[in-house]
């Protein structure tokens, strides 16, 4: 059998009829090639919103799980319209939508945000999916939605198609998922809003990550949580595709991790006025430099900056005498002898209350947090030297539901 490659068809790309055929034909490529595709397809251009608008004109307080069952429709109709046009090129086309016995995507039952459940959904795709694609068959899978273990449909949030993609390559063991988008690629800027933005060629499944949770709409945040070693994912039109769009790669991507990862850090804090003002900001930094200050992390108020350096003080005196003098603080103090703690993982960014289940068991046992910043999926945490390897015991503790879903 030729290797599985799952392409996924975003809205955006799926606008009308010819559209639709293009992309049809663009398919039939691939198994032309030998490869067996399993595609995944999202509705319809602006489909989801009109549907999502009139369900709230009709009822804005609707029930999630009968708003689930609304939003879904958009896919199931692009499924088949899809297959028709694979029909068409002559590839033996199926729909896969939640009422297939079939059906690969299995979830939680968090309505309008589910998360897939991993081991389920890879015993339903070895089960049904796997044996269609031996047998030559292309499956058209409904991307976005689920069905939780009760049976009721569910979807995954807004832009869930991209995890289908990922999830199912997971459970198939895919070389390669392909997403197919409006734009060349992964872009440096958002190109509608940067002239100059470029499409980057490579980049690590982390970096994707950190800009998607920064706010870029470049792919799910979800879906890299099921990317691993053995895959990458291809972004792109249908012609940038053909000369290598932006390709992602699993580099970066630890499942979770609890550690200490700088044990000599002094917390120091510096009191004045518009801390936040741009020019005081690069003067402080300007200070740092002179200092020879190391920065880990920091936190910023309108009267106050607290920041975290490597090392035991020692250059406080320099900070006081160079930010002091300059009136550009009021008065400096400083905290010594604390640990950082870097919790860090693909598994954070959507497992609810996370904080919570860090912070919890240290207040549990009267541990005091110093300071707790979060970067993309991870989170950094300042405690007493002399209590962080109890600190990282409790939080693996309560984090072990998200460690137990990583494995």
């Amino acid at each position: 059998m030729g290797k599985i490659v799952v392409v996924k068809f975003g809205g955006s790309v799926l606008s009308d009829e010819r559209s639709i055929e293009r992309a049809a034909k663009w398919l039939k490529g691939l198994r032309d090639k030998g490869l067996n595709p399993v595609v995944v397809v999202s509705a319809l251009r602006g489909v989801t919103d009109e549907l999502l608008k009139t369900a709230q004109r009709l009822n804005p307080e609707a029930p999630p799980e009968l708003m689930d069952e609304v939003l879904a429709m958009g896919e199931r109709t692009s499924a088949r319209l899809f297959a028709v046009a694979l029909t068409r090129e002559g590839v033996a086309a199926l729909v896969v939508d939640p009422d297939s016995p079939l059906w690969p995507v299995i979830t939680d039952e968090k309505h309008l945000d589910a998360t897939p459940i991993l081991d389920e959904c890879r015993r339903k795709a070895s089960e049904g999916l796997l044996p269609e694609i031996t047998a030559g068959r292309v499956p058209v899978v409904c991307g976005y939605i689920g069905v939780s273990k009760n049976g009721r449909i569910t979807t995954l949030g807004r832009g869930g198609s991209d995890t289908t993609a990922v999830l199912l390559a997971n459970c198939l063991g895919a070389e390669e998922v392909i997403l197919v988008k409006d734009v060349g690629g992964i872009h440096s800027a958002d190109p509608r809003k940067t002239r100059d933005a470029e499409v980057i060629e490579t980049m690590s499944a982390s970096e994707v990550l950190q800009l998607t949770t920064g706010g870029a709409k470049v792919l799910h945040a979800k879906a890299l949580r099921y990317i691993n070693d053995n895959m990458r994912i291809r972004v792109g039109t249908l012609e940038s595709l053909e000369e290598g769009g932006t390709l992602i790669t699993a580099s970066g991507m630890p499942k979770l991790e609890v550690a200490t990862t700088h044990d000599n850090v002094t917390m120091v804090t510096i009191i004045g006025k518009d801390m936040g003002e741009p020019s005081k900001l690069t003067k402080m930094v300007e200070a740092l430099v002179v200092a020879d200050a190391k920065l880990l992390a920091a936190s910023i108020e309108e009267n106050s900056l607290i920041i975290y350096l490597d090392g035991d003080g020692a250059v406080v005196e320099k900070l006081h005498d160079l930010l002091v003098s300059s009136r550009l603080g009021k008065a400096i103090s400083h905290f010594p002898n604390l640990s950082m703690i870097k919790v860090s993982g693909t598994m954070l960014e959507t497992s609810p209350g996370v904080i919570h289940k860090i912070t919890q068991p240290l207040a549990a046992q009267a541990i005091n947090v110093y300071g707790l910043v979060t970067i993309s999926s991870s989170i950094r945490l300042f405690v007493s030297s002399k209590e962080a390897s109890k600190a990282i015991n409790l939080i693996r503790d309560g984090l072990r539901e998200v460690v137990d879903e990583a494995a």
